[in-house]
């Protein structure tokens, strides 16, 4: 028996795709597709594992080195940069300031010496003036009381000289007046002697030249 396909049939027919058992391979495969796939990333990611595990530390495989380089040069240079900008120039400046400060307070500190040592040798000058002043002090005193002393003593030995010349003369006609008497007693008591025993006063001028030869 024969199937006659109408118009509208055949034109669906043609529009809509048949399916057939060789337009339902593809999708029947895609599920094992994916499942294979699935299965071989894991297989390479169990190798990977593998080769990580057999290859130890990452660090130390050749393939890593290069990215190793290049953080460290990274590091190196930020390293450097901050050295170089920052901590540097504030090293730098702390001991500029503590160097100037030690200069400063050297310079200071010689400065103060310098101003003592001239105080003592001003002390020293002065000391010695005062030493100098005090010793012409001592001997214009020395000399004055020597000199007034000396003046004193010549004063002192003029009023004696003219005490003794006073009393040398007193006792010069002192003695010439008792000689004077003396005689004039001499000449009296002769008078008497030879008027007693030859019973004849003698002059005056007789007992004088007798008394003067004897």
């Amino acid at each position: 028996m024969s199937v006659t396909a109408s118009p509208a049939a055949s034109e669906t027919s043609a529009e809509a795709p048949v399916t057939t058992v060789a337009t339902l391979e593809p999708i029947a495969e895609a599920p094992a597709s994916a499942e294979a796939a699935h299965g071989d990333a894991h297989t390479t990611s169990t190798g990977h594992g593998e080769d990580h595990a057999s290859g130890g530390l990452p660090q130390f495989q050749t393939e890593h080195w290069a990215g190793q380089m290049v953080w460290l040069v990274v590091i190196f240079t930020v390293l450097f940069i901050l050295i170089a900008k920052v901590f540097a120039p504030r090293l730098r400046n702390v001991i500029d300031t503590r160097g100037a400060t030690i200069a400063e307070d050297l310079a200071n500190a010689r400065a103060i010496r310098d101003e003592a040592e001239a105080q003592a040798k001003d002390a020293a000058a002065e000391t010695a003036a005062a030493h100098a002043a005090a010793r012409k002090l001592a001997a214009d005193a020395k000399s004055k009381a020597t000199a007034e002393m000396a003046a004193a003593q010549a004063k002192e030995d003029a009023r004696l000289n003219g005490i003794l010349a006073e009393a040398e003369a007193s006792i010069r006609a002192k003695r010439d007046e008792a000689l004077a008497h003396v005689t004039e007693i001499a000449t009296d008591t002769a008078s008497a002697l030879v008027e007693k025993l030859t019973g004849k006063a003698p002059t005056k001028t007789a007992l004088t030249a007798a008394l003067k030869k004897s």
